[in-house]
């Protein structure tokens, strides 16, 4: 086959696989969103920042339930397929580990917080118990590596609309929303099945999957920073609601995880650029540098537009969309959502900005800017939000994000100065994107 047919082909693929993953994010975003909607409108704020208080507080160990390894596993599967037995059943042995220490740390440190709240007791356990079963979330790695994520679209996407009708139904007769979170066991207990089905379909079996010490060793010894950096990004990203619920009530916690909701809708679209490309970039490196370099480029100018699109109309609407859709009861969380518009060129730009960490193994960096980011924004809430209240946790957020994501580059080796000059080439040069710029080797 000539070189500019595989290169059609290629791009074939990916938009293939892209496709699939947004088809999948918005449904998801869809379907949460409507949840999220009638979750609030019966709850209230009070009631909504209990909920929005437990995951968030159990979020922040989540990243022991994936050990950070994703990328790793699916830049290894890209360069040699053979090891997926070992590499597969590693993972998985890990993960059990791993969620089995975030449940007992999550329940632990939640109720000396909130010893005499049996509510948010009772939904961070459930919530956090319910990740067991997404242990077999690791054949979405395979998957991934073979550009053919349409299979964990679907499989998770039929499980996510079975637990979405059951929430609705339990949500509108008022039923306690202790009972409400038990549908996450349901989603991840179907999602489970199906990927294995889907699995086998693809002539793969977990029964060659086999623990191998040495995967393990060499699993740990790339992703700890990742692991420890990961929690670094999680508490960065959940400690605000927290330290809300702590200093201001949970009711101020409902206003800001209204609006948080509503930017994640969004926050879906640079995850899925980042997957898609994830494969194309580690075959541009391994072709040559300027390839490489140009892909990136395109992920950073594919970035800056997603933001501009997305943001400017969120910035100017977000009173209206707020009322519109959660009711006058949370007004306050209008003002906030066009600050977390603000977030979304930090957050896009971190996101694509992992594919050259993951690409360049630079996860001992990782772990240096996510304390940094972490540390500045814990300090920067505690500072803030007794000033200006919930809008100072945003302050805090940008700001530290802002830190994490550009201006600590400018104290680290030649190779990761040139990959910020690299990003702030490709924003003010954001016109010049072209889909022929990406290139995916042999």
């Amino acid at each position: 086959m000539s070189q500019a047919a595989v290169q059609v082909n290629a791009k074939r693929t990916l938009l293939a696989n892209a496709t699939w993953l947004f088809g999948d994010k918005i449904i998801r975003m869809m379907l949460g969103l409507s949840i999220s909607v009638i979750m609030a409108r019966i709850l209230g704020p009070e009631e909504l920042g209990k909920w929005n208080y437990a995951e968030s507080f159990f979020g922040m160990f989540l990243v022991l339930t994936t050990l950070g390894f994703d990328a790793i596993i699916v830049r290894e599967l890209v360069k040699d397929n053979s090891k997926a037995g070992e590499l597969l059943g590693t993972a998985i042995g890990l993960k059990f580990i791993g969620t089995l220490l975030a449940i007992t740390a999550s329940y632990i440190g939640i109720s000396m917080l909130r010893p005499d709240d049996s509510t948010i007791r009772s939904i961070n356990l459930i919530l956090a118990t319910a990740s067991i079963f997404q242990l077999f979330d690791v054949i979405d790695y395979w998957f991934r590596s073979q550009m053919q994520s349409k299979y964990t679209v679907i499989a998770k996407n039929i499980a996510f609309i079975i637990s979405c009708l059951i929430k609705i139904i339990l949500l509108l007769n008022n039923v306690s929303i202790v009972f409400v979170a038990v549908s996450a066991h349901i989603e991840f207990i179907v999602g489970s099945l199906l990927l294995l089905y889907f699995y086998k379909r693809n002539k793969q079996s977990p029964l060659g999957w086999r623990l191998n010490f040495r995967k393990a060793k060499f699993l740990l010894a790339n992703s700890w920073p990742l692991i420890l950096s990961s929690s670094a990004i999680f508490v960065q990203a959940r400690i605000d609601q927290i330290m809300i619920g702590e200093m201001l009530g949970d009711a101020a916690v409902g206003q800001y995880s209204v609006a948080l909701r509503l930017i994640e809708v969004l926050g879906f679209i640079p995850v899925v650029i980042s997957t898609a490309f994830a494969p194309i970039v580690t075959k541009s490196k391994l072709a040559n540098e300027d390839e490489y370099k140009r892909t990136l480029s395109s992920v950073y100018r594919i970035m800056f537009i997603l933001f501009l699109i997305t943001a400017i109309p969120i910035y100017f609407l977000s009173n209206h969309i707020v009322i519109l859709l959660y009711g006058i009861d949370y007004s306050q969380a209008g003002s906030l959502l066009s600050l977390f518009a603000i977030r979304l060129f930090f957050t896009n730009f971190g996101v694509a900005k992992s594919l050259f960490i993951t690409n360049e193994s630079l996860f001992k960096y990782t772990l240096i800017t996510s304390l940094v980011g972490a540390g500045s924004n814990i300090i920067l809430n505690y500072l803030l939000i007794p000033i200006m209240g919930v809008t100072g946790s945003l302050v805090a957020t940008i700001l530290s994000f802002s830190i994490s994501v550009f201006i600590i580059d400018l104290f680290f080796k030649r190779k990761i100065r040139s990959n910020l000059l690299l990003m702030l080439n490709s924003i003010i040069t954001f016109w010049k994107f072209k889909i022929d710029e990406v290139k995916v080797g042999d």
